[in-house]
């Protein structure tokens, strides 16, 4: 007995294959094909099959047909089916609806040690050695590349979003109210979904807020552009700094523009001097026509949610005000098991989540470090390698102060109460 039951796809089914499709990447390394051309062929009705468990999607193989050629662009596994010959079973069927069809040569690529590369071999394809893949991605124009050089932007490396460790329930909700539309704008469109064009994220500091933003820009492929208020304050008066650097924004094809601690610019007016009302007054403005163009997103990260000037928030201005909590017991397992899995540490992750309770992730990371320096630095003293032990970081945890305090915790329960929108 399996607990799986592999059948044709539907495209019942796209749902459930984008979320497979999201959890189940074990390299960092981009695929060959990127999911867009999955979601085309599935839309084109090309070869593909899914297995089901309890009418739950939890894997996909998709193909698109070339002549007496198929190309394999997908196999994806839920986690917790990896390693059950389900991979082999996906292939299998695969292989037999491409047989009906006429092929007669079925290609796959895959980074090394990816999501299904074991299948494959098991289900004999062969690997050819001697090959090399040339690619060639259209670079961003030049003249973008100044523009976008000038303004301080970057183009953030790839994988960026798969390295955001835990925070599973966070990362999920922004793919897919976030990421799918803009990354799939035309298959959005055949369902009425209009493309966000901003966010607002808040959360306690040290919750990943700004690493999210970053991963987005990584996940979309864009430039991300930070806007620095003290920087355009000195160099043009802030209010017409704003209303300038949006101005220059406009004229990108693509780009993640990222306003940190936004509340020093969007604080409530009430009481405020006439030149922070001005500041308010102008960046209002600002996302109106920000949000007029494809091809952009504004994300903005506060602290305290409710010091933001209540016209900010209003509906029109951002699509979604999303909350960014501190991890939960599950989300710290995850993290810890990260940095361990980095340090070579064998030590009790489970134990280390139990004990970080109100740790954000940059606690977590802090813990990190201070243990894996101090091995460092015993190693080099006595010449012999060492590894840290659970204790050495339960060490470092109990001599660390929690970011969210239980103040906090309650405090970023009645905003997300109050001001969330999904």
């Amino acid at each position: 007995m399996t607990g799986w039951r592999v059948r044709d796809y539907s495209p019942d089914d796209l749902e459930g294959v984008l979320r497979v499709d999201m959890e189940s990447g074990t390299t960092e390394e981009p695929a060959l094909f990127p999911l867009s051309d999955a979601v085309t062929a599935l839309q084109a009705l090309h070869p593909a099959v899914v297995a089901t468990a309890n009418d739950v999607v939890v894997g996909a193989a998709v193909s698109r047909v070339e002549g007496d050629r198929a190309w394999i662009l997908r196999i994806c596994m839920a986690p917790a089916w990896r390693h059950q010959g389900l991979g082999s079973a996906l292939i299998t069927a695969l292989e037999r609806r491409l047989l009906t069809d006429g092929v007669r040569a079925v290609h796959a690529a895959l980074p090394e040690g990816e999501t299904g590369a074991t299948a494959l071999r098991n289900s004999g394809f062969g690997a050819r050695s001697g090959l090399v893949l040339f690619e060639k991605r259209r670079p961003v124009p030049l003249q973008a590349a100044d523009m976008l050089s000038s303004l301080g932007a970057e183009l953030p490396p790839g994988g960026l979003w798969q390295k955001v460790a835990g925070m599973q329930n966070e990362k999920q909700l922004i793919e897919r109210r976030l990421v799918l539309p803009l990354a799939h704008p035309g298959l959005a469109a055949e369902h009425g979904v209009e493309l966000p064009r901003a966010v607002m994220l808040f959360g306690p500091p040290g919750t990943g807020k700004s690493t999210f933003a970053h991963a987005i820009a990584s996940r979309l492929g864009w430039p991300f552009l930070e806007l620095f208020p003290a920087r355009l304050a000195a160099e043009y008066g802030l209010a017409s700094g704003l209303s300038r650097r949006f101005d220059e924004i406009s004229r990108l094809d693509h780009v993640l523009v990222f306003i940190d601690e936004v509340e020093e610019v969007a604080g409530a007016r009430s009481g405020a001097d006439a030149t922070a009302v001005g500041v308010v007054n102008e960046l209002l403005k600002a996302i109106v026509r920000f949000r007029r163009q494809d091809g952009r997103l504004l994300v903005c990260a506060t602290n305290n949610v409710t010091t933001l000037d209540s016209a900010f928030l209003r509906h029109g201005r951002f699509d979604y005000v999303l909350p960014i909590g501190p991890p939960d017991h599950r989300a710290r397992t995850a993290l810890w098991e990260s940095y361990l899995t980095r340090a070579g540490a064998k030590a009790d992750s489970e134990a280390l989540a139990s004990a970080s309770e109100g740790f954000t992730p940059a606690d977590i990371a802090h813990v990190t470090r201070t243990v894996s320096q101090a091995g460092f630095e015993q190693t080099f003293d006595t010449g012999t390698r060492v590894l840290p032990s659970t204790h050495d970081y339960l060490d470092t945890i109990r001599n660390t102060q929690p970011t969210v305090s239980a103040a906090v915790a309650q405090e970023f329960a009645e905003q997300m109460e109050q001001y969330a929108r999904l």
